[in-house]
């Protein structure tokens, strides 16, 4: 089978968990052959991975949102709009439920251009239409700006070229779910979705406290992912999550119950189980397997280990990862530098197998995370956690119904210092608490988290759509 697995900031242009998924997923999945149809945020990245693709990946098709901002009106717009065509624009303006058809027949298999639309008097009036309804008392200039710089990505990604597969796999909503139905359109094939995390709540964060997007129009933009998102739910034959949580999300969210699944993550146990445990220094050693970024919220986790560094003598910390954002990674050196603290090491990206070996506990601060890896690659090494209360990290620490492996760690509230303080200073306070607890998480890892595993159920996933299709007939 040849499989499009449409990837949105992620593989293959930058580390981190959901990278390392894939590149390990595509490795395992021998059998098929691999296309990556994959978004990124600047053109200046074109080519640049930092992976060496397997050779099963046969293409690579890459498409840039701030080359939708190079689009030039070519001449005025001469296209005449029936009803069907502006009812589907005004709901997508209303970030309502439109008529996805009707938009990929305009601006893809028509060739619309994007810009004269977002330049036309026909956009104009639907604007206007849209502002009498839901924005009587705001001004027509923020409407208008927010209107088209939420428009043009969309309509620029529906003129986009679309490889040829037998499958469109999206590893995310958004406009990797736009690129993915897109796909099954024009081709006539299945759709399949797979979320880490649940991509619209992650957005809805960002945009609630992002500066850049006029206040009236945060709930707009809001409605515009949940509209990305239900596009998708709508369209796919199978959408799986990492955990039971987030299946019932989705399932709130709209998608219908029968098409769900849940796969969890898997890791490569046997690399990870025999690595010895730290021997007893006088120092506890703590890790943080995380890139700089704002939504790991890194500078929550160097409060912390400041308060806890003040009550507990001969501790660490090591933030072993690469640098997400720039910005962001000069913000956490400033703050370390402020607080004076001596034992904060950034180590930069290392070989977790062989760093691992200096650590006696991990530690994770995100505010929105799945089913991270790194806690999963933790526990396989006989290591406990203390983490926050996000996607299903508690579920991780304490196991469910089903589960009598036992407690392997601790976590708080998101971007509550004092309580991952609390909790590092008790898993600080007994080796044999750790060694108890990192084993539990051991034994978790062992008989639920397994990559095999995890292969066998997407593999399952694909021959659904074989059988679906006849194909495992022929």
């Amino acid at each position: 089978m040849k499989i499009c697995l449409i990837l949105e900031g992620c593989y293959p242009y930058v580390f981190g968990g959901v990278s390392t998924w894939m590149h390990q997923y595509i490795n395992q999945m021998k059998e098929h052959e691999f296309v990556l149809w994959v978004i990124g945020a600047k053109a200046e990245s074109r080519g640049k991975f930092v992976y060496e693709l397997p050779p099963q990946v046969k293409e690579v098709h890459e498409v840039f949102l701030d080359d939708a901002l190079k689009v030039k009106d070519k001449k005025k717009m001469r296209h005449i709009f029936s009803e069907e065509e502006k009812e589907s624009l005004k709901e997508l303006m209303l970030c309502g439920r439109p008529d996805w058809e009707v938009l990929f027949r305009l601006y893809h298999d028509k060739e619309l251009n994007p810009m004269a639309f977002l330049k036309s008097e026909e956009f104009l009036e639907i604007l206007t239409e849209c502002c009498e309804e839901q924005y009587p008392y705001i001004a027509f200039a923020d409407a208008f700006h927010t209107m088209r710089s939420m428009l043009l990505p969309v309509l620029y990604l529906m003129g986009t070229k679309v490889p040829q597969a037998d499958v469109y796999h999206a590893i995310c909503t958004g406009y990797g779910g736009l690129l993915a139905c897109l796909g099954g359109y024009v081709n006539n094939r299945d759709v399949l979705l797979t979320e880490h995390g649940i991509y619209t709540r992650e957005r809805e964060e960002e945009i609630i406290r992002a500066k850049w997007v006029v206040p009236s129009f945060k709930k707009q933009w809001i409605s515009f992912f949940y509209m990305l998102s239900d596009m998708i739910y709508q369209r796919a034959f199978r959408v799986t999550s990492l955990f039971t949580n987030a299946m019932k999300t989705q399932i709130q969210m709209g998608c219908a119950p029968e098409k769900c699944r849940v796969i969890a993550n898997g890791i490569n146990y046997e690399r990870l189980a025999e690595i010895p445990l730290k021997k007893p220094d006088g120092w506890v050693d703590i890790g943080a397997v995380v890139r700089l970024a704002p939504i790991k919220d890194i500078k929550t986790m160097i409060y912390a280990f400041f308060e806890l560094a003040a009550r507990v003598e001969k501790v660490r910390l090591h933030i072993l990862g690469g640098v997400d954002d720039e910005e962001y990674a000069e913000e956490c050196y400033a703050l370390v530098e402020q607080l004076q603290l001596k034992n904060l090491i950034f180590t930069g990206r290392v070989d977790i197998v062989k760093y691992m070996e200096k650590l006696d506990f991990t530690i994770l601060t995100s505010i929105s995370e799945g089913q991270p890896l790194s806690v999963l690659e933790s526990f396989a090494a006989r290591r406990p956690c203390v983490t926050t209360d996000v996607g299903c990290c508690k579920e991780l620490l304490e196991g469910n119904e089903e589960d009598c492996c036992g407690r392997a760690g601790y976590y708080v509230p998101p971007m509550y210092r004092e309580g991952l303080a609390d909790a590092m200073e008790k898993m600080c306070a007994s080796e044999v608490r750790r060694r108890r607890m990192g084993k539990n998480g051991q034994n978790r890892a062992r008989l639920y988290y397994r990559q095999e595993k995890m292969i066998e159920n997407y593999r399952s996933v694909y021959k659904e759509v074989e059988e679906k299709n006849g194909w495992d007939r022929i």
